[in-house]
This record gives structure tokens, C-alpha cells and sequence, in this order.
């Protein structure tokens, strides 16, 4: 071992002390580093029990008002009242359980990764073992396909590539060589390092486990994927403040009706049951469930779009999203490499592999001349790149298979595309020798016999191959230099190809025997998904900002920007991670950067987590999409975390609150359009609640007041709640979408769930209800001559009668009264057809009607139910003809 690689794992590992290249760790070394450093793997964390999933469903001010309710009504001895108030709360908590019942997640998914047998040199021989028992010091063996078990510094290596897209965002694999990094490179750039959790796509290596378990980069992000705290959602928030605001209404209206019964000598007993009927008239008992059942079947929608939410409130906290932070390798991008631009004898070409109906894939010249595209110069360029690969392609149009480094697989699709007939051009070209790409080189060349002649092939750097060839002046040299670095400046990664043709066997040094004929440039992009560019123009017209973090190339993530219309093709801020290492994020010139650019690159995971606090902190919702291990922290710490499922890894989909199983971008955005729709329904029913629940305030308030009786008994007022009201309520909850919330900005997440012209409107519709119901109580009293127990059982039934019409005053805009998106969803007739049912099941059941203390009326007073339940509905369309509702 030279004394370069010596240091360089005593750098890594911070022990002087490392094990010998030959021989590997002992058995015995291995026993006690074990017992030192510990077992390789994360560490676990205690999943969400039942009970704390449980306790949420009943953690909350509305559930707490009514439970008190209930203490009250069992200490009256009013039994019955009591036991349907708790039915309520257990109908919403058992609910609200068994829809997030699956949102039971661990970290188990990391340790998944832990699962694949390491190979180690140990007692001088190659060793297979389990990835936990691997410990500092330990040699790896590894080869193409390998999942790397530990974070490792390379000491042999052998054309090695490894994917790490799943931790730095980068979808070319890297090259790793020997050659040291500096200390403070990226992940992306640490080239003499191997990361646990990563993939080997090519080539061999040996290397020297330098960090284990919670330890290695992995560990790292398992750690902030278990700190990053989760707080309560928009609507949560939103709901509990409304609570709040119900409490004090609940606390006045009854305190003042205590103080005036006092002050007239009322029993006790008497103001103490109709304070309780008070509470349960302010509290909207239904309102939780409605809210529940309109998030669960917007759920249910999503999940025919191939989304899967995991909490229920996340499908309304995303309709408010007005920021988007998408990574780009698989989100924004197919993850997939390609060839897109090619050059050959000054000509310039713009292509894009299209698959066609039939499974074939087809070239579409999007830049430059169309009957070139078939020269001979191009299909040199081609039959050069199917010839200087390693890689394997099915030709089968099903279950197509693809082995080997991702940039020779699309060396042969490109070549098959173009027209080459790859089972034959192998079967002709008899391959006799390969030098291997190397660090040093920094290209690759094969010799081929085909017949009595033989072809040698070259690919590489354009800086190697370039020197390789013959030209005629040096000008036309320097232009292809200066054609590669405006590819690799416009995101490319590029490799140059040259090739010889010769009737003389070539010795072993094949490529510098003589000159070699310059083929070309070949440029290969990660491509757009094609779905990406109509999404993200919504997201824009609907007023989401939508920003791309990722970890690749800043050249690369400006070009895929540009190109799906994420900005503008004269944009060229593009901010890295060490521009963000020096950020001051209090800073006004530092925060107007951070607010205007669009394309961050080069970002680590906890970067990530400071930008998402960041706007989080100016007043944002912010969503945040992803499919890496590095993605699992932000998309924790984001109000809404979206986690794409084919390409995704387990520990993202841990982290998120939603999953898109077909990975389209375009899901995100019907996601928005419906967390949309939910919230408008929600704030529709809750506003039809409110007033109607007001109303049972003022009418036994007002009645107290003026000393008429009590209008309203306690458990009259619970069934409104929990039936008369609720049915109608979760009609509104599942109404049809409207396409005309997406072409306007988000909600202000700032503003409460209700406005102040929300409030209006439902202090009117109540005063409206109230006056109209106690007139016919006062009617049936005071001139019908009727019993209180007969003028309560009008009351009852009255009110009811209006707030099952008062549904149709629920609908938008200036839309007719009798064409609107109430009077056309059918689950709101549904609902008052069920509703009016359960009314006449009250009246000729004697049992019902015994325990609501109902009585049996005549006509002249069913006569007054009628008037007092379609005059409210009268009033207020009359009204909304001078003062239409925006």
C-alpha cells in the first residue's frame, strides 16, 4: 500500500490504524472492531403506535367541548343525551382511525437496504458475510450489480461506475477512480469514494470500509429524516383555530344566558341544562366527520389517479400549496440516459428517441437537416458507438432488457434506432481485442475483425481522442474542443468517437499505430418527461411557484429547467450548494436571490431542509416532490411531501404524505386541482353548519331572553346536529370539481379557513332562519294557543325543514337558482330525500317520537312548519338578487 493511500483512509476513517491490502482483517480483528464500532446498520425508530394514531383522532378543542357536555348531561341524570354525545365523538375518532390506520409507517424501510451479503477479504480470502457484520478497516470486494453496504475509500479499481442518483440527484453514473478529492467536494464529486446505499453499474474495485451504520451518508440522511419534525397541517391548524373561536362564542352566549336567568330567578337546574344545550347547539358535532369523509373521498379520487395519500389532511394542505420544490432526476426528468445531440463534418443535429405505438422506437430530428440523418458519416458515429460497448439490449420489443453502463445502452438503442441491425453487426464484427477505459486515458477502444479486414473503434474523452487523429489544420481541431465544451456548458455530457480501417492485424497497442479518422461528437441528456411542460404551465397559470433542487450538474439543471418551461430560455441564475454555504439567510440581498432563482443545484440534503424552513418562514405551504434517499428529509420537513413510486426508493415514500405511483408530474397537479376543490367544499359546509347551528343559539337564546320557554330541548338540538344537518353537509363535502379554481392563485395560507364575508353571511342566514322559526313558535303559542310541548314540537321540525332547504343558499358566484353545482349533484337530493325519511320516522315511530319528546299536530300546525321552512329560502334569494356572493 503506498503511503498516498495510506493516508488518504486515515483522512476517511480518522484511524491510522487500517488492515493489510493481502490479507484482509482477521477474524479475530473483525470480533473486536465489531464489538467497538458496532453493527453496520440504522439505527430503528419506534413506529406510530395505535394508540397515539388513535389519540389524534380525539385530540382537539370541538372533541374536548362536547365530552364536557357529556360529563354535564350524566351529572343532570339526563343518560340518554349523554350517551349520544359520546356516540358522536366515537363515531368521528373510529372514523378518522381506520382511514389512517396505514399511515403506520417506521424506518424499516432503510434497513431494507441492509439486507444484501457482502464480499470481504478476511484471513486472506475472500469472504462472503452479512452487511451488518462488516466494520471499519474491513476490505470490499465489488463488482457490477453490487449494492454498496458501507461508505468506502477505493484502493484498485477497474472501469468503475456507480450510480448515486439516490443520493445526490445525478442521473449519469459516476466514474470513480483512485485519484484523491478535496475534502470539501460534494457527494457528487468525491471520486475516490463509494457511498452505502449506491449501485455498481460497471466495472470492479476494491476498497476499505471507512464509515458503518448511522455513520455513513446514508445514516446521516436517516437521521434527519427522524429529526425533521412534522408539524399539523394547514387545515388542522385551520380547524383548531375555528374551535377556538366556537369555544368563546359557546362561553358568552352561555355565561350571559346564566346571568340573565339568575337575575330573573330561574331554577338552576333548569339554566344548567339549557347552558348545556347552548354548548351542543355551538358546536357543529358533524363537522369533524363531514371533514373526514370530504378528505377521504377526495382520497379515493386521487387513488383512481394513481395517488396515494397517506394522511388525510394532506389532500387539502397540497390544494394549498403555493410553493413546489421538485427534484429532477426522475420527477422532472426520465432518469433515463439518452443520445439528443449529435455532430459529424460540421453538421449539427438535434434528435429525441420517440416510442411508438407499436413498442418501436422511431428518430425525430428536432434540429438540423432531415436527409442527413441518414449519411453515411452518421451511421459510422453509430455503428462506432455499437461497437466500443460492453452493454447488452434486448431485441425483443416486450420485457426489453438492459445491462451495462447507461450511456452504452443508449449507444445501442441509438444505433438500433438509426437503423443498425445490432444482432448482426456483432455477428460480422468478431471482437479480438479491448483497452479498457481507465483515468489515465480516459477512452476506450475495441478491434473488430469483419472478414479478411479489421476496424478499430474509439470512444472517449474529445480532448484523448481528438489527439488520436488526423487533421488538416489545427483550427478544425480546436473547433471540436470548442463544440464539447459548448455541449458540456449547455448541460451535455459528451463523448468524441474516431475509428481506423485497416487489412493489416494491429499489434497490441492498436491506437497508436497510426492515425485514426475523426467520426464525431455525440452529446447525451437525461430527457424531459413529456407530460412535465402541460403541468408545470398550470402550475404557473394556478400561481404555484415551482423550484427544482437537485444535486446535479448546474449546467445540466438549467438545461432540463429551460426545457420544460420551468424558466426562461434567457435565464441564467443557477445557485449551488457552496453559494448556499455562504448565504446569510437574515440577509435582504441574500433572501431577494433565494426568492428569484428557480434552479438550485449541487444541494445536499440538509440544504434542502434550510430552503424549505426558509419559506416556510415567509408565510409559505410548501410541497416538496422527490424519489432519492437524499429527497427523505425534505420531503418530512415540507407541509406536504409527494414521493414518486416506480422510481422512488422506500425511504422516500416513508418520509412523504402522498405517493404517485405512475411518477407523472401531471398526477401533482390533479392532486392541487382536488386539494382545491376539498377546500372550497369544506369551507362551503362548514359556513351552511355554522349557520345553521347559529341558529339553535339565537332561537334558544332570543327565546330566553324574552321569557317565551324553551323552544329547543337538548337532545332535539343534538339530533339536528348529528342528522338533519350532517347529511346535507357531507353532500357539499363531496361536490363535483371546479375547473375555475385552478385558474387563480392559491388561498393565502395566512387567512383563516372562514373570511369576514363568511361570517356575515352566516350571521345572516341565522338571524334569517331564527326569525323565521320563533315567529311560528310565537304564532303557535300566543295565537294558535298551543301547548309548549306543542309549540317545541313545531319548533323541532320547523328548523329542521329549514336547514335541509337551506342547502340550495350554498351555491358560488351568480349561477341561477335553479341551475347550479347544488341543485346538480345528486347526493344533496340523495340527502334531503334521507333526511325528510328520518323527519317522518321521528313523528309516526312512538318511540322516537317519545325519547325527542315529540307531540302529534294538525294541519294548521304542519301549515307552519311549511311557511317557516320555505320562507328563509325565499328571503335570502331575494336578497342575493341585489347582493350576489362572489
Amino acid at each position: 500500500m503506498s503511503e498516498t493511500q495510506r493516508q488518504n483512509i486515515a483522512r476517511e476513517t480518522g484511524k491510522p490504524e487500517i488492515t493489510d491490502l493481502k490479507t484482509g482483517l482477521s477474524s479475530q480483528d473483525a470480533a473486536l472492531r465489531l464489538e467497538q464500532f458496532g453493527l453496520n446498520e440504522l439505527d430503528q425508530v419506534k413506529p406510530e403506535s395505535i394508540w397515539s394514531i388513535l389519540l389524534r383522532q380525539v385530540n382537539s378543542i370541538i372533541v374536548w367541548i362536547l365530552a364536557a357536555a357529556a360529563v354535564v348531561s350524566f351529572f343532570l341524570g339526563d343518560n340518554l343525551e349523554g350517551f349520544a354525545v359520546i356516540a358522536v365523538i366515537l363515531i368521528n375518532a373510529i372514523t378518522g382511525f381506520v382511514l389512517e390506520y396505514n399511515a403506520r409507517q417506521s424506518m424499516e424501510a432503510l434497513r431494507k437496504l441492509d439486507t444484501t451479503p457482502a464480499r470481504v477479504m478476511r484471513d486472506s480470502k475472500i469472504k462472503e458475510v452479512p452487511s451488518d457484520q462488516l466494520t471499519m478497516g474491513d476490505i470490499l470486494i465489488l463488482e457490477a450489480g453490487d449494492l454498496i453496504p458501507a461508505d468506502a475509500l477505493i484502493l484498485e479499481v477497474n472501469q468503475l461506475t456507480v450510480d448515486e442518483s439516490a443520493l445526490t440527484g445525478e442521473s449519469v453514473p459516476t466514474q470513480k477512480t483512485t485519484d484523491q478529492s478535496p475534502e470539501d467536494s460534494p457527494l457528487g464529486d468525491r471520486h475516490d469514494c463509494l457511498f452505502k446505499g449506491t449501485a455498481i453499474t460497471n466495472g470492479n474495485a476494491k476498497a476499505v470500509v471507512t464509515n458503518i451504520g448511522q455513520a455513513t451518508e446514508l445514516g446521516k440522511i436517516a437521521t434527519m429524516v427522524s429529526e425533521a419534525k412534522r408539524t399539523a397541517t394547514p387545515l388542522e391548524a385551520k380547524l383548531d383555530a375555528l374551535g377556538k373561536v366556537l369555544i368563546w362564542v359557546t362561553l358568552a352566549m352561555a355565561t350571559l344566558f346564566l346571568i340573565v336567568g339568575f337575575l330573573r330567578g330561574q331554577e338552576v337546574k333548569q339554566l344548567i341544562e339549557t347552558a348545556v344545550a347552548l354548548a351542543i347547539a355551538a358546536i357543529p358535532e358533524g363537522m369533524s366527520v363531514v371533514a373526514t369523509v370530504a378528505l377521504a373521498y377526495g382520497m379515493l379520487r386521487l387513488a383512481e389517479r394513481k395517488v396515494i395519500v397517506k394522511r388525510l389532511s394532506a389532500v387539502e394542505t397540497l390544494g394549498g400549496t403555493n410553493v413546489i420544490f421538485t427534484d429532477k432526476t426522475g420527477t422532472l426528468t426520465q432518469n433515463k440516459i439518452e443520445v439528443h445531440a449529435l455532430r459529424v463534418a460540421d453538421n449539427d443535429f438535434t434528435v429525441r428517441l420517440n416510442l411508438n405505438t407499436g413498442g418501436a422506437q422511431t428518430l425525430e430530428v428536432i434540429r438540423g437537416d432531415q436527409d442527413l440523418i441518414h449519411s453515411p458519416e452518421l451511421e459510422m458515429l453509430a455503428r462506432i458507438g455499437a461497437l466500443v460497448n460492453n452493454a447488452q439490449l434486448d431485441s425483443k420489443k416486450s420485457d426489453r432488457k438492459e445491462l451495462g453502463d447507461p450511456v452504452e445502452v443508449a449507444l445501442l438503442s441509438y444505433a438500433r434506432t438509426a437503423g443498425i441491425d445490432l444482432h448482426k453487426l456483432h455477428k460480422n464484427y468478431k471482437r479480438q481485442a479491448e483497452l479498457a477505459f481507465s483515468s489515465d486515458t480516459r477512452m476506450m477502444a475495441t478491434l473488430d475483425q469483419v472478414g479478411t479486414e479489421y476496424f478499430i473503434g474509439v470512444k472517449g474523452a474529445v480532448e484523448e481522442v481528438s489527439a488520436l487523429c488526423t487533421w488538416n489544420n489545427q483550427q478544425d481541431r480546436d473547433k471540436e474542443l470548442e463544440v464539447s465544451e459548448l455541449m458540456a456548458a449547455d448541460g451535455l455530457r459528451t463523448l468524441a468517437f474516431a475509428y481506423r480501417q485497416t487489412s493489416q492485424k494491429p499489434g497490441e497497442n492498436f491506437t497508436k499505430e497510426e492515425k485514426l479518422t475523426y467520426a464525431g461528437l455525440i452529446g447525451f441528456l437525461d430527457p424531459p418527461r413529456k407530460e412535465v411542460i402541460k403541468s408545470l404551465n398550470a402550475c404557473h397559470e394556478a400561481g404555484i411557484k415551482v423550484i427544482m433542487v437537485t444535486g446535479d450538474h448546474p449546467a445540466t439543471s438549467l438545461k432540463i429547467a429551460k426545457q420544460v418551461n420551468l424558466v426562461g430560455e434567457d435565464e441564467q441564475l443557477v445557485l449551488t450548494g457552496k453559494d448556499l454555504e455562504s448565504f446569510d439567510f437574515t440577509s435582504a440581498d441574500d433572501q431577494k436571490k433565494m426568492m428569484e432563482c428557480r434552479v438550485f443545484a449541487r444541494v445536499n440534503p440538509a440544504q434542502k431542509l434550510e430552503m424549505i424552513d426558509f419559506y416556510q418562514k415567509q408565510g409559505d405551504i410548501v410541497g416538496m416532490t422527490g424519489d432519492g434517499v437524499n429527497d427523505a428529509p425534505a420531503l418530512k420537513k415540507s407541509d406536504i411531501g409527494i414521493a414518486m413510486g416506480l422510481r422512488g426508493t422506500a425511504v422516500a415514500a416513508e418520509a412523504a404524505e402522498m405517493v404517485l405511483k405512475d411518477d407523472s408530474f401531471a398526477s401533482i397537479v390533479h392532486a392541487i386541482e382536488q386539494g382545491r376543490v376539498i377546500f372550497e367544499n369544506i369551507r362551503k359546509f362548514i359556513v351552511f353548519l355554522l349557520s345553521c347551528n347559529m341558529s339553535e343559539i339565537f332561537v334558544v337564546t332570543f327565546a330566553g331572553f324574552l321569557n317565551v320557554g324553551s323552544p329547543l330541548l337538548p337532545l332535539q338540538i343534538l339530533f339536528i346536529n348529528i342528522i338533519t344537518d350532517v347529511f346535507p353537509a357531507l353532500a357539499l363535502g363531496v361536490g363535483k370539481d371546479n375547473k375555475k379554481l385552478m385558474k387563480s392563485p392559491p388561498r393565502d395560507p395566512k387567512q383563516p379557513i372562514l373570511q369576514t364575508a363568511d361570517w356575515k353571511r352566516i350571521v345572516y342566514y341565522a338571524l334569517v332562519m331564527t326569525t323565521s322559526v320563533l315567529g311560528v313558535y310565537w304564532y303557535a303559542i300566543y295565537k294558535l294557543g298551543l301547548s309548549p310541548e306543542e309549540g317545541n314540537t313545531i319548533t323541532f321540525y320547523a328548523l329542521s325543514l329549514a336547514q335541509l332547504l337551506h342547502v340550495f343558499n350554498m351555491y358560488s358566484g351568480k349561477l341561477r337558482f335553479s341551475n347550479n353545482e347544488i341543485t346538480r349533484n345528486k347526493f344533496i337530493w340523495m340527502a334531503l330525500v334521507l333526511c325528510i325519511a328520518i323527519m317522518f320516522a321521528t313523528y309516526y315511530i312512538p318511540f322516537l317520537r317519545q325519547i325527542l319528546s315529540l307531540q302529534i299536530l294538525d294541519i294548521e300546525a304542519l301549515e307552519l312548519i311549511l311557511a317557516a321552512g320555505i320562507l328563509p329560502v325565499l328571503v335570502i334569494q331575494t336578497t342575493r338578487l341585489f347582493f350576489p356572493i362572489k
